[in-house]
């Protein structure tokens, strides 16, 4: 039985290049193949600067914590999110407040201002499976002059941006476009994940892409952002290892947070060629299944892009769903496809259904549209070493199982 992986990494000839590289030039930790990953990030997206750091989380807790987000303060994130987006804004004491997402799996911008009150400091928006969210009606809404008015600054840096700060949840949408822009100039950071499954990869990783208003000194934040992702060091390893520059100083209390260059090697190879192979190839195995499943009453279809395509995805996950199914008839359908030797998988699990987060006292009553989408949901796979043949097959298989299990549905 042939058996096709959810989602396994993009590893050829040139990323096994980059590694060996790396390997043999006898350094291995942060050093010059980060930076190069960081300028490649910065170029790409045309963002002011990025700092590579070894997760998503890692990124977002050293954004959250220079922001001086913490006790009493609130950010506010979709209920359909993965854990991580939670567990960053509990990590500095600060509190998640739920919102509710729509048919498209983002979050209900409708819902946004009756959340913010005086303790509102910022809003994490999740991309989802590629598909930014709605940043025009999220910005339209944080700027509105009643919604200012309810800003209050606990710092300097606050003060800078005179309203809800927002920090875009990009770990699935790396590649992905918003009216003519490419997702990390939508929003003041951007935090994209470079996860062992994701689009670009670095086997663990994330990179924060910085967008911030004029009255911030770019170059001063990053070089202050990279200090506290590195213990607030004053010299990384690089530099330290040079003869006779061992002495350093501890200046901030900082954080372990920073990505070894073995790391950043792979995700310079990816990215080299990610626009031209790696995300084409992508939106290729998408519109096979778009034009697969769109003969079927019973499937309902991810949006991968508006009618003019100034809005596209990055084609990270092919979130499918059926129509008038239960959680548990939509399991029994997973349950027959991977019988077959297919990987596939469910995004997301919301929030307010797993065990710590209904122990924080959420219910998942005050989110129905999170919980009706994640029930009818199947993930299939989607990766450039797919093959037509392997697509198909996939495409087969969904149709089998829920035919087999159509009498019960």
């Amino acid at each position: 039985m042939k058996l096709i992986p959810f989602s396994p990494p993009y590893i050829d000839k040139d990323v096994i290049k980059e590694v060996n590289q790396t390997l043999t030039s006898g350094w291995i930790t942060s050093g010059p193949k980060v930076k190069l990953l960081e300028e490649e990030f910065t170029k790409y997206i045309k963002c002011q600067k990025t700092i590579c750091v070894n997760s998503w989380t890692s990124g977002a807790i050293l954004i959250l914590k220079w922001l001086g987000i913490g006790k009493g303060d609130e950010v506010l994130i979709p209920a359909y999110t993965y854990s991580a987006t939670a567990l960053a804004i509990l990590q500095v004491g600060a509190k998640p407040v739920f919102i509710d997402v729509l048919n498209d799996f983002t979050i209900d911008f409708n819902q946004i201002e009756r959340k913010i009150n005086t303790k509102t400091k910022a809003i994490i928006p999740v991309d989802f499976g590629g598909w930014p969210c709605d940043y025009d009606n999220i910005y339209s809404i944080i700027n509105k002059k009643a919604v200012k008015q309810k800003f209050k600054s606990n710092n300097s840096i606050q003060s800078k941006f005179n309203r809800i700060i927002v920090i875009s949840d990009a770990a699935h949408s790396f590649g992905a476009a918003y009216k003519g822009k490419k997702v990390g100039l939508l929003s003041d950071i951007t935090i994209f994940s470079l996860h062992a499954v994701k689009n670009l990869t670095t086997a663990e990783g994330g990179a924060v892409c910085l967008n911030l208003p004029k009255k911030f000194n770019v170059d001063t934040i990053y070089s202050h952002l990279k200090l506290l992702s590195l213990n607030g060091q004053t010299k990384d390893a690089l530099s330290k290892n040079k003869p006779g520059a061992w002495k350093y100083d501890i200046v901030l209390p900082g954080m372990k947070l920073n990505m070894p260059d073995i790391c950043a090697a792979i995700g310079v190879a990816q990215i080299k060629k990610y626009d031209n192979k790696i995300l084409l190839k992508r939106e290729s195995i998408a519109n096979t299944y778009l034009n697969y499943f769109k003969k079927y009453d019973f499937i309902q279809l991810p949006i991968l892009n508006n009618i003019n395509n100034s809005i596209k995805s990055s084609y990270h996950i092919f979130p499918l769903r059926f129509y008038n199914i239960t959680e548990t008839q939509r399991d029994l359908i997973i349950e027959d496809i991977s019988k077959l030797g297919i990987s596939v998988n469910v995004h997301f699990i919301p929030l307010p259904m797993l065990t710590f987060f209904k122990s924080l006292g959420y219910k998942l009553t005050d989110y129905p549209i999170s919980y009706d989408n994640y029930s009818r949901e199947i993930s299939l796979p989607i990766y450039p070493q797919l093959i037509k043949a392997d697509v198909l097959f996939i495409c087969n298989a969904v149709i089998t199982s829920y035919s087999k299990f159509k009498s019960k549905i």
